[in-house]
């Protein structure tokens, strides 16, 4: 696959989608099916460009470079998405209801035609086989994951932390009006404490490695980091640490999600680094849903602060499954530095 053809036409795609739905809001023509399938479609498509555009990036920085790269992306999307869209966005809907759809519609259009000016090269490819198809291709992505040992872990503790997220997220309005009795002000307080901390996280990426030693030893570091703030923030029953844990828990969480990502792009064989993106991610946000309910079910049996206790648990599961990982030698590669490809 082509990553930057496939990114400019999700986004080409996605502008459309977008500017159907101002159009039926200024006709007064929206229905909740409407708003559901569009919320579907965005959300189908976001995976496929989140995919594409991890595969690419190694196309477009130097490989030492990756780590920056990722911190700055990661960091530009908060900043933007949080502090700028989250305001401008009533006042959009002050003018008209349809407006905010429409902008969306318009920078979906100018990131497609920013990506199609883009200039890489083709990424290498395997060769060609008779009857290849896509559930092969992607059997073959989830088995190259399998066989590096230290991804294989790093995704195992993904998808052990997600299931907690699934559980905070999900519960987190009830953990701050109702636990903390802080209402709308102590959630704005909380959430704009965690955008603060992400932002921050993405600036000292780079300091907080090198200050530990070693990517996957950062990562087991930055996991029990987040499971102590969690236990914090749901046995602490005051507003004022709670922002200042889920502060640190988003700085915490920008960290780990640079080096995620930019392990993954550097241990993949090229060929099949979009493969194994995708595998990655199926594989470790799979039990997300999962986590809704069982933070829904952990704040009915146990009151509304226990889903932040059991996201610490799974949080703190998490980081132990890196141990390994970390005594076998910081998950160093092979000596060709990648991952086998497959045989066809």
């Amino acid at each position: 696959m082509d990553q930057r053809r496939a990114m400019w036409a999700v986004d080409v795609l996605r502008g459309l989608l977008m500017g159907g739905f101002a159009l039926a809001v200024a006709a007064g023509a929206t229905r909740i099916g409407l708003l559901l399938a569009l919320a579907f479609a965005l959300t189908t498509l976001q995976t496929l460009f989140d995919n594409a555009a991890t595969a690419l990036l190694p196309a477009v920085v130097p490989r030492e470079s990756l780590t920056s790269a990722n911190a700055r992306l990661m960091t530009g999307q908060e900043v933007v998405g949080r502090f700028v869209g989250g305001p401008v966005a009533p006042l959009l809907i002050g003018v008209g209801a349809a407006l905010p759809f429409a902008v969306d519609a318009a920078t979906y259009l100018i990131a497609a035609a920013l990506v199609a000016s883009l200039r890489t090269g083709s990424p290498p490819r395997p060769p060609a086989a008779s009857g290849r198809t896509l559930r092969r291709e992607i059997a073959e992505g989830i088995r190259a994951l399998w066989g590096d040992r230290a991804l294989r872990g790093l995704c195992l503790s993904v998808a052990l932390a997600n299931v907690g997220m699934g559980a905070l997220i999900a519960e987190l309005v009830v953990v701050v009006k109702d636990w903390l009795g802080a209402g709308d002000f102590g959630y704005v307080a909380v959430t704009t404490g965690y955008g603060a901390g992400t932002v921050l996280g993405g600036l000292l990426v780079g300091h907080v490695v090198a200050a530990v030693g070693g990517r996957f030893r950062t990562l087991l570091v930055v996991g029990l980091v987040q499971t102590a703030v969690l236990v914090v923030f749901g046995t602490v029953r005051a507003l004022w640490p709670a922002a200042l844990a889920l502060a640190l828990f988003g700085c915490a969480g920008t960290v780990w999600n640079v080096l995620e990502t930019t392990l993954v792009q550097q241990r993949a064989p090229e060929a099949m680094l979009g493969r194994i993106s995708s595998a990655f991610r199926t594989v470790s946000i799979a039990g997300t849903p999962a986590g809704a309910l069982l933070g829904g079910a952990a704040a009915v049996a146990w009151g509304p602060n226990s889903p932040a206790l059991v996201a610490a648990v799974l949080l703190g599961a998490g980081a132990v499954v890196l141990i390994p990982v970390v005594r076998g030698g910081e998950g160093t590669p092979s000596h060709s530095g990648k991952i086998p490809l497959p045989h066809s």
